[in-house]
């Protein structure tokens, strides 16, 4: 195996040492470049390196010599590039790594050494301390060196000589946040542990971001398991060792049955396994009944054998694909095997040109999202990179057809597609941008976060740099700052409540640093701005500073009328400010003066967080019916919070706005008279220096929706979930018309302290663009977020459905019915949970898996244009009027097998549709363990409806942080009536 890997690794040590040659001599520029750089790196699901481009990277980097055999010149397409990465996983970690070498642990307060292991073949960070500490390199979420990580070397008060050999990394173990904090010896060893482990971490990344390599991913995991499993290192595996392998992969199994796999591994019956006999018995044990089955089933009727016409007619019929015959002839030449067995010598696969365009993915029902309809052209395009055959060569094949050997695909050939990429579950595998980004700013979806600083609990959580840049290097394109005066200057924290603080310009530094690594696309900054004019200006002229060019300002006076919003590419590396304008009203002039605060805070002690006040008040009239799970879970906080609460209300008159008043013609305008305690928080002046950088996104009050309010298309308003359930509710059409052209904001109410969501489909529904999302918390309203902006090569903009965009009434009224069809196949090495030490949880032995398919419908209330017949998607008892509603259906369980249990079970989920809008209806697989209902699932998959593939399709499962596990699939037929 190492041979075959060895073979293919040669062109990317050229790439390694091109990169680590740049970094090294661009290093010494780091600390004078703060300017957020522009990248087009869009590939999706990979959490990307914290270093947006190499004139940022700070770490010096080794130099890899060219591997015996090759040249800088081996270079082969850019898709084949896993398999010449995995050579290094087994054979480039330099030996002192894999021994050991000693490094400081740094953790608050203290300092200690430890052995530091890299085992490259188990993908594990190992050390010893009280107990056997392991990191899975797939758990890592991102690495940082050098001055990367000099927030946390600051934050431990440690000297700038520590800073060339700082490690910081950062991962995932039992569902939370870790880090860990590492001072190398020598630079010697600092450079070692930063090629090498980036060169691993890089492997694990690009395997996660869906199936396919299937051929690279068995070598791992064969790797990773003949080591496990070779406990006295003598390279031989006992009967006794691969029954206990068996057992730790949940194989169901008797003793007889792996007795008799053993004896046919073992060819020559030498009562062991070599690591070849193991890969035999690893392919014995790895069977595919259910593939087999439908091969043999496809060609029964051709004298078994799988030629063109039986692909062609499988990819028509069953896969619903529209890729013309020639296309569907370059991917069948690339999977298959002429009739003796010998290999076709198809052309490799290779990606397109990277200067030519995206296209866009096959559409299976809802209409296209570019502006106009594209034509067959398009949509004849494939959906993964197409393969690099020339015409001459289908053409010559076409016509050789009738006088060469027919060309047959084995059952190798069939399996090796339907686990490919080719095959994609996900109709943007690609990962190319491929949306229209040359529309007005109003027609996109934004992925958006809400009190960004936080990494925890809305009342008592940290304040910190952290939740920037996880949400950046996810795509998140509106990060939120709650600015309020400090001592030295303005800092960023969650107002009246014992969150700790962050300085504005190490959030605004780190926005710099993260903005465009993931998306070119702009960042929108919402702000609310709470602290005094001075500090005000200092905020400005931090922002100016660290962001220079990228930030878009404009001057206060005589500025042109703006027509229609700018859009995405025209706004390409900017970075936006949103705050609310204090001097917008009609024909006034700028100056400054003493104006009352109007926020749309989501800051607990403001007035425009109303709907939590008002939730007190009539809580002493009605039982509270609110969050009793986050009570449960926060009830010590809540004590706090409802002191704090109390005060909030205090500060206020009863003659308060209603949030009511936002959803009719007529406002309610008079403001409550403020008590001398909130004075100065309730009063303040605005510094026209904010108001220069507020061109685009102008925060102005909501004063209701109707033909006698006109607002600019640059004023936008946020709303409160609670507020904007009440806007839906008595105008939907309303708002969804004002949303075709102007910006409008949904942050969380109050009330979810526990950081909780709500499912933001049911806002994008009604054509709201920023829809915040508390990204710390791991729940379903998360997941759906995270499914939407998957799309469009991750840019973090995606075009709203065209029901939403354009003034066509008759598609914004269109009703269907359909059903979801779903036969759940079967599942291929359901994972075991890790414990936080990274171990694997052993004493669950065995699982009795089931699947749960649950489809997430917004609970479409466009009342003014139809009334609702019965929905057959019958609403869960839990639902609100911000979830939507929600079907699900479960298989059976299959006891005691994780490994390879099949179902074979049909699902049906009947639901409705209005306007062809599949992209907002969203379908989550979940994976369950019989018996423990109420705990986690084993893994998940969550797709908008829209982007899934129709027909025979391994779905990647992921953990509920959505890491995507290396090995573990489901296997389904998907299809809609």
């Amino acid at each position: 195996m190492i041979g075959f890997l060895k073979a293919k690794t040669a062109p990317i040590v050229k790439s390694i040492r091109s990169r680590s040659q740049d970094a090294r001599r661009n290093r010494k520029d780091d600390h004078s470049d703060l300017s957020p750089p522009l990248s087009d790196s869009t590939s999706m699901g990979s959490t990307h390196s914290a270093v947006p481009s190499s004139e940022e990277r700070p770490t010096a980097t080794l130099v890899v010599p060219d591997l015996p055999g090759t040249t800088s010149s081996d270079v082969k397409p850019p898709t084949r590039r896993i398999a010449e990465k995995s050579y290094m996983a087994d054979g480039t970690v330099p030996l002192l790594l894999r021994e050991g070498v000693q490094m400081t642990k740094v953790s608050p307060g203290k300092q200690k050494s430890y052995i530091f292991k890299l085992d490259p073949d188990q993908g594990q960070i190992i050390w010893q301390s009280k107990k056997l500490r392991i990191i899975p390199i797939e758990n890592i979420k991102e690495l940082r060196f050098s001055s990367d990580a000099r927030y946390y070397r600051q934050q431990f008060q440690l000297a700038q000589d520590y800073e060339d050999r700082w490690i910081t990394i950062i991962y995932i173990l039992n569902g939370a946040y870790k880090t860990l904090h590492l001072i190398s010896s020598t630079e010697d060893v600092f450079r070692m542990w930063d090629i090498t482990l980036r060169k691993l971490y890089a492997i694990r990344q690009e395997l996660m971001t869906g199936i396919g390599n299937e051929e690279i991913r068995h070598a791992i995991w064969e790797k990773q398991y003949w080591k496990a499993s070779d406990e006295s290192s003598d390279q031989k595996l006992r009967f006794d060792e691969v029954e206990k392998l068996c057992r730790r992969l949940n194989v169901n199994t008797s003793t007889e049955e792996l007795k008799r796999l053993f004896k046919q591994a073992d060819t020559k019956c030498q009562g062991f396994l070599n690591f070849s006999d193991f890969q035999r018995f690893v392919k014995l044990l790895k069977a595919r009944p259910d593939i087999t089955l439908l091969y043999k089933k496809l060609c029964y009727n051709n004298d078994g054998q799988f030629d063109f016409s039986i692909f062609e007619h499988f990819m028509r019929d069953t896969q619903k694909s529209t890729l013309s015959r020639p296309e569907l002839l370059k991917l069948f030449t690339h999977y298959v095997k002429k009739s003796d067995g010998s290999l076709d010598a198809s052309p490799p696969h290779s990606p397109p040109s990277p200067e030519g365009p995206a296209s866009p993915p096959t559409r299976l029902l809802s209409p296209p999202l570019s502006t106009s309809p594209p034509s067959e052209a398009v949509f004849s395009q494939p959906l993964t990179a197409p393969i690099n055959v020339s015409v001459a060569y289908i053409t010559h094949k076409l016509s050789a057809s009738s006088q060469s050997p027919r060309l047959v695909m084995s059952l190798d050939g069939f399996t090796s597609f339907l686990l490919s990429s080719d095959n994609s579950a996900f109709i943007e595998q690609q990962g190319k941008v491929w949306h229209d980004m040359t529309r007005p700013l109003s027609e996109y979806l934004v992925s958006s976060s809400h009190n960004t600083y936080l990494i925890g609990h809305q009342l008592v959580g940290s304040s910190t740099i952290e939740g920037y840049i996880r949400a950046l290097l996810h795509s998140c394109r509106s990060v939120e700052i709650d600015v309020y005066d400090g001592d030295s200057g303005p800092m960023i924290f969650h107002g009246k409540t014992f969150t700790s603080k962050v300085p504005v310009r190490e959030v605004c530094e780190a926005i710099a640093k993260y903005a465009f690594v993931t998306s070119p696309y702009p960042v929108i900054i919402s702000a609310e701005i709470h602290c005094s004019v001075l500090q005000q200006e200092m905020m400005v002229e931090v922002m100016r500073d660290v962001f220079q060019d990228a930030l878009v300002s404009a001057p206060v006076e005589n500025r042109p009328t703006l027509k229609v919003l700018p859009s995405p590419e025209h706004l390409k590396g900017k970075v936006l400010l949103k705050a609310k304008n204090l001097y917008v009203s009609e024909n006034e002039s700028i100056r400054t003066k003493e104006v009352s605060v109007d926020t749309e805070s989501s800051s607990t002690e403001t007035s425009a967080d109303s709907d939590v006040v008002q939730d007190i008040r009539d809580e002493r009239i009605k039982p509270r019916v609110f969050e009793m799970d986050a009570i449960n879970e926060v009830k010590d906080d809540l004590k706090r919070a409802r002191s704090l609460f109390d005060r909030v209300r205090s500060g206020h008159s009863r003659n308060m706005p209603g949030v009511a008043a936002l959803a009719v013609p007529t406002v309610t305008t008079s403001e409550p008279p403020a008590r001398p305690e909130f004075r100065n928080v309730s009063k303040v002046k605005m510094s026209t220096a904010v108001a220069s950088l507020l061109v685009y996104t102008v925060g102005v009050k909501c004063r209701g929706i109707n033909k006698k309010e006109h607002y600019a298309p640059e004023h936008m308003f946020s709303l409160s979930e609670k507020t904007a359930n009440k806007v839906m509710k008595q105008g939907m059409v309303d708002l969804i018309k004002h949303n075709r052209t102007h910006l409008v904001r949904i942050y969380p109410k109050g009330l979810r302290v526990n950081s909780s969501n709500y499912l933001p489909h049911r806002y994008w529904a009604a054509g709201a663009q920023l829809v915040a999302i508390n990204w710390q918390t791991f729940d379903l309203g998360y997941m759906i977020n995270h499914a939407m902006f998957q799309r469009n090569g991750r840019a973090g903009y995606v075009l709203k459905p065209l029901a939403l965009r354009t003034h066509d009434k008759a598609l914004l009224s269109r009703h269907t019915q359909h059903s979801l069809d779903i036969v759940v196949i079967s599942a291929q090495q359901l994972p075991r949970p890790k414990d936080s030490l990274g171990h694997e949880i052993m004493d669950k032995s065995m699982v009795d898996p089931y699947v749960e398919v649950s489809i997430h419908v917004p609970d479409w209330a466009h009342a003014s244009y139809y009334q609702s017949s019965s929905s057959s998607a019958t609403p869960s008892p839990s639902s609100t009027s911000s979830t939507g509603r929600l079907l699900s259906r479960r298989t059976n369980s299959v006891k005691n097998n994780g490994f390879n249990p099949v179902w074979q079970e049909v699902l049906s989920l009947p639901f409705d549709c209005v306007g062809d809008m599949f992209d907002l209806i969203f379908v989550r697989f979940a994976v369950r363990r019989d018996g423990d209902n109420d705990e986690e699932p084993i893994a998940v998959y969550c797709v908008s409806l829209g982007s899934l593939a129709m027909g025979y399709r391994h779905l990647p499962l992921h953990d509920t942080q959505l890491s995507q596990y290396l090995f573990s699939t489901l296997f389904v037929t998907c299809a809609i009536n």
